[in-house]
């Protein structure tokens, strides 16, 4: 799952989602060193990536783009489905996508000093290009496939992958739903887990 997908699944606590946007860039147990809600939203994060990379679903989706992409199949997916979550973000959420997002950039600019420095260097151009609205469009998607190959210096075209998204994009549709109900049900019942343990 991508960013936008891993902020939604937080729910509504401002520091679980700062903590579950910016866990990439926490190590192991540098995790400890954050307060109580930043903790567990990072935790939350690694639930998330387990739960997906281990679903035969998301497996399944991953599998049309592993031939030609290899290890960066997992990446294009997860881009893959925050445009299923953003193209149909009113089935998820009362609130519209463009208000979602300006709200969470809000966030970002307040918590600035509690996010990990790779994560303070990538919000500017995060806001700037607006991603989290970006995914819900082919076009905008496409732009974040672009800027991708050039932070993983052309390894893979990752942007040539759209071919294979409007190929199959019916059947990636309905896997992303199938999938994204059980990972809701997942996290909520981790976050019972967590609020359980403080």
């Amino acid at each position: 799952m991508n960013f936008l997908a891993h902020i939604y699944l937080s729910g509504d606590q401002e520091l679980l989602k700062i903590g579950n946007f910016m866990a990439d860039s926490v190590r192991g147990s540098q995790y400890k060193s954050y307060p109580e809600a930043i903790q567990k939203g990072i935790l939350l994060h690694r639930f998330i990536d387990s739960f997906t990379d281990a679903h035969p679903i998301y497996r399944q989706s991953k599998h049309r783009l592993h031939e030609k992409y290899g290890h960066y199949s997992g990446v294009i997916m997860d881009i893959f489905y925050d445009h299923f979550l953003a193209k149909n973000w009113s089935k998820y959420h009362t609130t519209p996508l463009e208000t979602y997002a300006e709200t969470f950039y809000t966030l970002l600019k307040e918590k600035h000093s509690w996010l990990t420095e790779r994560a303070q260097h990538m919000v500017p151009f995060m806001i700037a290009r607006n991603w989290l609205v970006s995914y819900a469009s082919l076009d905008g998607l496409e732009k974040i496939l672009f800027q991708m190959d050039r932070r993983t210096q052309q390894r893979v075209s990752m942007h040539e992958a759209m071919v294979e998204l409007q190929t199959y994009y019916s059947e990636f549709e309905n896997e992303f739903f199938h999938f994204f109900k059980e990972l809701e049900e997942g996290c909520q019942q981790k976050l019972i887990e967590l609020n359980t343990l403080s």
